[in-house]
C-alpha cells in the first residue's frame, strides 16, 4: 500500500527487479515509468519517470 512505503517506491522496484534488463541489447532507450497508487483514495497519488540512454 502506497500511504505505508516513501515516495519514489515504484520506480525503484522496477530498478531493483530489473524489469528493464532483458530490453538493453536492442540499443534504445529504455523509459521507466514508475506510477504510485492509493488504495484509500483509489486514484493515481504520484509517479516518476526515468530514462535510461542507449548501451
Amino acid at each position: 500500500m502506497v500511504e505505508l512505503e516513501p515516495e519514489g517506491r515504484a520506480l525503484q522496484q522496477i530498478k531493483d527487479k530489473g524489469y528493464a534488463d532483458p530490453y538493453r541489447a536492442a540499443g534504445q532507450p529504455i523509459h521507466l515509468i514508475g506510477v504510485e497508487f492509493s488504495r484509500e483514495k483509489r486514484c493515481v497519488v504520484g509517479f516518476e519517470v526515468e530514462t535510461l540512454g542507449c548501451h
